[in-house]
């Protein structure tokens, strides 16, 4: 099927849709790329979309694995998010890892296609990430940079305060819920309908799984314990062995489809 338009989702775990479970999708999620594109074909019947992302890749992954495939598939639409897995490392060179962001950017700029990019979110209401907040604040300045040299639109998560409130997290606290991921896609749909690539009206609600719940002390304590015993734990064990929780998936949607 031929399709006029075409958007090309590139990314990790954040744009695979980790923390949105849909046992009826591939690899089990949806997430807020799904739900963007949806909004976007709503009503296009010349419309296609492809989600090249994969849990756990690094940026230089990314830029090497995804970049040259969505160029393939000559994009009118990208969205971009690559670094929390590198920024999240012992060690991190983040002007050199930009300088790699650079390259694939302009590559995929040179398509012709307007492009998205995320900043990174800033992470203080958390004890263990909060620790990162200095090395995305740097990384968020030089891919700010870049969005301006090359003419991309930024989708800044740093400043979205909602994420400060833990039902906008999964279980793992490290991945958007399904509530995350919904309140995702209106962001994004809300930078398009200022760049005049959405529908005025895109407005996608919640659907009502999110729910406060005051824990006792005696609960956070055990609910904290249980996310060290099966998220903490495997976390930096993979990160140890070298492996990855995307090791041996494939793209979603590799080629463009209509969903």
């Amino acid at each position: 099927m031929d399709f006029s338009d075409r958007y090309v989702a590139l990314g990790d775990s954040f744009t695979e849709g980790v923390g949105d479970p849909d046992p009826t999708r591939p690899n089990g999620v949806r997430g807020w790329a799904d739900r963007v594109a949806e909004q976007l074909g709503r009503n296009n019947e010349a419309f296609g979309y492809a989600n090249l992302a994969i849990r756990g890749r690094k940026l230089r992954q990314i830029m090497a694995e995804q970049v040259e495939a969505a160029v393939a598939l000559q994009p009118t639409l990208v969205t971009l998010y690559a670094g929390a897995n590198d920024i999240f490392r012992p060690k991190v060179d983040i002007d050199s890892l930009m300088e790699d962001y650079d390259a694939g950017l302009a590559a995929l700029r040179a398509t012709g296609a307007a492009v998205l990019l995320f900043t990174g979110f800033d992470a203080r209401s958390s004890k263990v990430f909060g620790t990162m907040r200095g090395r995305t604040a740097i990384y968020n300045e030089l891919l700010r940079e870049l969005a301006d040299k090359h003419g991309a639109s930024l989708v800044d998560y740093w400043r979205f305060g909602e994420y400060h409130d833990w039902r906008m997290w999964d279980r793992d606290r490290m991945h958007m819920s399904t509530a995350g991921h919904i309140n995702m896609a209106n962001r994004v749909l809300d930078v398009l309908e200022h760049q005049r690539l959405a529908p005025a009206e895109h407005g996608i609600a919640q659907d009502g799984s999110a729910t406060a719940v005051r824990a006792s002390r005696v609960a956070a304590l055990r609910d904290n314990a249980q996310w060290v015993r099966e998220h903490a734990v495997p976390w930096v064990v993979r990160r140890v062995k070298g492996t990855s929780s995307g090791d041996g998936l494939s793209p979603r949607y590799p080629e463009l489809t209509r969903l």
